[in-house]
């Protein structure tokens, strides 16, 4: 059975792991996901990315969401706390972040295993966002929880719980399988930009959501999708 969801209200590419990234009006699809998504991680000297959490792979860095990444073509652009705007091909950029974060670091490309936590594309809709902010008590930001699509739907409640499996297709030609529920960590209570630290939402996500919020997909069809591109769901 298929039905309209809603449309697609914005789409978010983060050229470089767990720090903040960019809105786009349009963006090509391929199997790895949002083309430069995630494509790009600050390393440390221990070979480990930088990340909100420390796991076998990745490292806690506090302090990285006061960086920024954007795309000039290919090259990503960083963007540092002052203001000041590096490319990632220059050498001056490793220089700079080792300088503010306090140790030895360098923007590392992605090679054979993923930047992803979990799967290539984060999907959230706006019937969820409603829902916890109302059990919050509170509006809560959508870049809390840095999806790479948020889906303007008008039915209430967490719909997205119910979409294990199934097949959305965004536009005229991608298609993206829903693998699981995404699982969210200390990075949503982060302070961002001028949204304060907020120990709530992850507290009552665990309490009360298994931890969890949104989903994440695999591609089944690459191509484009632009914001406004109507969402359905099989």
């Amino acid at each position: 059975m298929k039905y309209n969801v809603g449309t697609l209200k914005e789409i978010r590419r983060f050229p470089v792991k767990s720090i903040l990234g960019e809105s786009l009006p349009a963006v090509s699809i391929d199997e790895r996901g949002l083309i430069g998504d995630r494509l790009w991680a600050i390393k440390n000297t221990r070979g480990k990315f930088g990340s909100g959490k420390t796991t076998r792979r990745f490292q806690r860095m506090d302090g990285l969401f006061n960086f920024k990444a954007r795309y000039e073509g290919t090259t990503p652009i960083i963007t540092m706390p002052d203001g000041t705007e590096y490319r990632g091909d220059n050498n001056a950029l490793n220089e700079e972040l080792t300088e503010w974060l306090g140790f030895q670091v360098f923007l590392a490309r992605e090679e054979s295993i993923s930047h992803f936590d979990e799967g290539p594309i984060s999907i959230i809709t706006t019937s969820a966002l409603r829902m916890l902010s109302q059990e919050l008590g509170e509006e809560v930001d959508i870049r809390r929880f840095r999806a790479n699509i948020l889906i303007d739907t008008e039915s209430p409640g967490y719909l997205e719980d119910d979409w294990d499996d199934r097949l959305i297709k965004v536009g005229p030609t991608v298609n993206l399988r829903v693998v699981a529920p995404l699982q969210r960590c200390v990075m949503v209570n982060n302070q961002q930009e001028e949204l304060k630290e907020d120990a709530r939402i992850l507290r009552h996500l665990a309490n009360n959501h298994s931890g969890t919020f949104g989903v994440w997909a695999k591609v089944e069809r690459i191509g484009v999708v632009n914001v406004g591109d109507e969402v359905t769901l099989q």
